[in-house]
């Protein structure tokens, strides 16, 4: 039994842990386990940051400091066993949607995101978030989370060279004769193997042994394992808050904001539920406090260099080894903040093999379309309308517009107003303005 070891002590009264029949050892092989699921964002962030120019080693900081700081603070203010870090995604859609495509500079981008962050606590310490989540309609909400898996999957497939830009057809496919190409596809078949047979840490694995594959093919340069942490300073407090006052921003913080909130939102409620934090009464234990948390998150990540931070899916792993409490999470922030001290290593990983994960990633949160309702065109459409703009037009923003506009339209016209919220007219009406005025 998880609560069969003792806990006495201050940990064991600070964190309730008798309360929720678990134990130190418990909670820190549950920490232990939830870190080594999601430590690959500490080689995937920091070279899609770079790709918008950022400081490769100041974004590999960044992304530590920032993942450990939202973990401390959702295990002490929530004792929610709950790992965060930059969302997946939503770092793609900062680098090559608003930096690459809008030609925005990375600091008004980290401007953006720091609003947005703004935002997400004002709704989070108020009752408008509640107003917002039940005013999207559940189509668009599993929507949303598809494309931005299918978005992140073109970027991987990109990186790796597996599809390739082509004049006569816009895109086409690579070739396996490119190593990188090869080596990125291996990766995500491991990766999948791996991960059918619930092998701890199947990420991590596929991409260490693909970097060691790399090497032995004369493609990757060993630079050493452990070193000092390099300097946060081109990062730190360089977000340009005054140039995301643009009205062409307005979409690209509503996307931000959006994709958080639903994301944050569906990560919560599913680990509140697999860790038994809901009472009798149906109430969710300190949901409120981990909202805070993981907003509170998203507004200090975007001061160092971070793209929003978010909670990760990949927590139920810990959750499943046996966490229940805080305790759980201050154990995800305290080795995130040990990795500080392998930025050699974090050099050393290639975009291949990173691409390998954003695919796999990417597939599992594809998954999130088998919720929308199929037989329901008005509900049905306006989805698949979310799902195919994101990735075709390299935006997630323009996904959501479409997705949104096409909901409220096909709805009206259809005699089903009344099923349109009043956010979505108001939002509906903004998008409109931006496509007429912008």
């Amino acid at each position: 039994m998880p609560g069969s070891a003792s806990s006495p002590g201050f940990l064991d009264r600070f964190f309730k842990l008798s309360e929720h029949n678990t134990s130190i050892r418990t909670e820190l092989m549950a920490g232990v386990t939830t870190f080594f699921t999601m430590a690959y964002i500490i080689f995937v962030n920091p070279q899609i940051m770079a790709t918008a120019g950022l400081d490769h080693g100041a974004a590999f900081v960044a992304t530590c400091l920032g993942a450990a700081l939202a973990c401390y603070l959702m295990g002490l203010l929530a004792n929610w066993p709950v790992g965060l870090a930059p969302g997946m995604g939503l770092n793609a859609f900062f680098t090559y949607t608003v930096v690459g495509d809008m030609g925005y500079s990375w600091e008004v981008a980290l401007g953006a995101v720091f609003l947005s962050g703004v935002l997400f606590m004002i709704l989070s310490f108020t009752q408008i978030r509640e107003w917002i989540l039940n005013s999207i309609p559940n189509s668009l909400r599993f929507a949303m989370g598809a494309g931005v898996g299918l978005f992140l999957g073109i970027i991987g497939l990109k990186t790796a060279g597996i599809v390739v830009p082509s004049p006569a057809t816009m895109v086409t496919f690579g070739s396996f004769r490119d190593p990188s190409a090869l080596l990125a596809a291996v990766c995500f078949i491991m990766i999948a193997v791996l991960s059918y047979y619930r092998i701890f840490g199947a990420i991590l694995i596929s991409i260490f042994v693909v970097t060691a594959a790399g090497m032995l093919f004369g493609l990757v340069n060993y630079g050493g394992m452990v070193s000092m942490p390099p300097s946060l300073g081109p990062t730190l407090f360089a977000l340009d808050i005054r140039g995301a006052f643009d009205v062409a921003m307005i979409s690209v913080i509503l996307a931000f904001l959006f994709v958080n909130l639903f994301d944050t939102a569906g990560t919560l409620m599913g680990v509140a539920h697999r860790a038994k934090l809901i009472k009798e009464d149906g109430k969710i234990e300190n949901l409120s406090r981990a909202l805070k948390a993981d907003s509170t998150s998203a507004v200090a990540g975007s001061l160092i260099g971070c793209p929003p931070v978010t909670s990760y899916v990949e927590s139920a792993s810990g959750v499943a080894a046996g966490g229940r409490t805080g305790l759980t999470a201050v154990t995800i922030g305290t080795l995130f903040l040990l990795a500080l001290f392998f930025a050699p290593l974090a050099g050393m990983i290639p975009a291949y093999a990173t691409a390998g994960a954003l695919i796999y990633v990417a597939m599992l949160m594809m998954t999130g379309i088998a919720g929308i309702d199929w037989e329901e065109l008005t509900d049905s459409i306006p989805a698949i309308v979310t799902v195919v703009m994101m990735p075709l037009t390299f935006s997630i923003a323009e996904g959501i517009a479409m997705g949104f506009l096409s909901y409220t339209l096909l709805k009206v016209l259809t005699g089903q107003h009344k099923q349109v919220s009043v956010a979505l007219y108001v939002l509906s009406a903004l998008f409109i303005a931006k496509y007429i005025f912008l």
